[in-house]
């Protein structure tokens, strides 16, 4: 048999990447396709990979501002023929999925989420700020969107998704079944540390877009006088430099060695924003700190309130509020944290996830010993 990968694009890092990344471990001669690559944006490790673009690759800009093409992606990716593959993963949370194969090639869709944009416009219009003029002229074509959507995802022969919301979303909006395999997380990266050595700071991890809601933390530290510092960087920074009071300090990028340092010594780590799974979430966890998270998405599934962190109900900062001031009267075991976390290690992953494909493959009619699925190409 012979395996391959497919994946949305790559000029970015983020938890979809690092599953891809699990995805090639267990896979490892698998080409992996995908729209466009930046390298530079990329671990060096992904140079080594056989990695395939689409014509979207010698598109100007595309890798700073991949948005701009969003008509062409459907295209792309329905133009890619995988016509030696067995076996094809496409890793998607918008239009990977869509890649066609041929009679009797396995299609199994590990899907992060149906495409997010697409089926709630509004509220992304709103987010990011549309001009008025596509406002005007992007509802057709999203309607289109939804429908090609729904479409494809009829091809795919098995679904694996990252949360039971997810799991929920592709119900709605695909009319297919799915199964939870929860992503990998390093946990193992993290270690608690002595309590004297943890500080007074919360902690946030994220990209600072709008949508991820950090204005919400922000107006909180600075009306309880908290220290917060915030991890990451992304376009909305100098807004939210601006919010900013004086006990808000901006890290922007840092390494991992540095990212789970600073999560064993925060008090919590914030999260306002309403995630599919919550990759950050679980690591603040494996270092034995709490998670304070909005109760909607995949912290529902990952947060234990009042064991392993908090819930708050609204995306409001008075809801943070009354967290944060409750947080004051709780106490957390870092042990029990981190055993909680201990439920999504990548080995669990590997383990799950290849028990899906070996199930799918007997499923189609296919026998393989489980070696020969690990089988390179020519």
């Amino acid at each position: 048999m012979r395996a391959a990968i497919v994946h949305d694009y790559l000029n970015q890092y983020g938890g979809a990447e690092r599953v891809l990344e699990i995805l090639h471990e267990l896979f490892p001669d698998a080409p992996v396709y995908t729209s466009m690559y930046a390298p530079e944006q990329l671990p060096s490790f992904y140079r080594s990979w056989n990695i395939r673009t689409t014509w979207l690759q010698h598109l100007p800009g595309i890798h700073r501002r991949h948005q701009r093409y969003l008509p062409l992606y459907p295209l792309a990716f329905s133009q890619l023929r995988l016509n030696q593959a067995d076996l094809v993963i496409s890793s998607s949370s918008a239009f990977a999925k869509a890649v066609r194969v041929p009679a009797g090639t396995l299609h199994i869709c590990y899907c992060h989420s149906p495409m997010r944009f697409a089926w709630n416009f509004p509220e992304y219009a709103a987010r990011e700020e549309l001009s008025p003029l596509l406002q005007r002229l992007l509802p057709p074509f999203m309607a289109w969107l939804r429908r090609w959507d729904r479409r494809t995802a009829q091809r795919i022969d098995a679904i694996a998704v990252n949360s039971r919301t997810v799991a929920d979303r592709v119900r709605r909006f695909w009319g297919r079944d799915s199964t939870v395999i929860h992503p990998p997380v390093a946990v193992d990266r993290a270690h608690i540390v002595p309590p004297e050595e943890v500080s007074e700071y919360f902690l946030v991890v994220s990209r600072l877009v709008h949508y991820k809601r950090l204005d919400l933390v922000i107006e909180a530290a600075n009306t309880l006088r908290l220290p917060l510092k915030i991890v990451g960087d992304g376009r909305a920074r100098l807004a939210l430099e601006r919010l900013a009071g004086p006990t808000v300090q901006f890290l922007g990028s840092v390494s991992d060695d540095e990212k789970f340092a600073l999560y064993a010594r925060c008090r919590a780590a914030i999260f306002p924003a309403e995630d599919d799974f919550g990759i950050a979430q679980v690591e603040v966890q494996a270092a034995g700190r709490p998670a304070i998270a909005l109760a909607r998405g995949g912290a529902l599934e990952t947060v234990i309130d009042g064991v392993t962190g908090l819930l708050f109900p609204e995306q409001t900062v008075d809801s943070l509020l009354a967290a944060l001031r409750r947080f004051d009267h709780l106490h957390f075991d870092p042990v029990t944290i981190r055993t909680h976390a201990e439920r999504f290690r990548p080995e669990r992953f590997r383990a799950e996830f290849m028990a899906f494909v070996e199930t799918q493959l007997a499923a189609k009619g296919v026998t393989r010993r489980r070696e020969e699925v690990f089988a390179p190409w020519n």
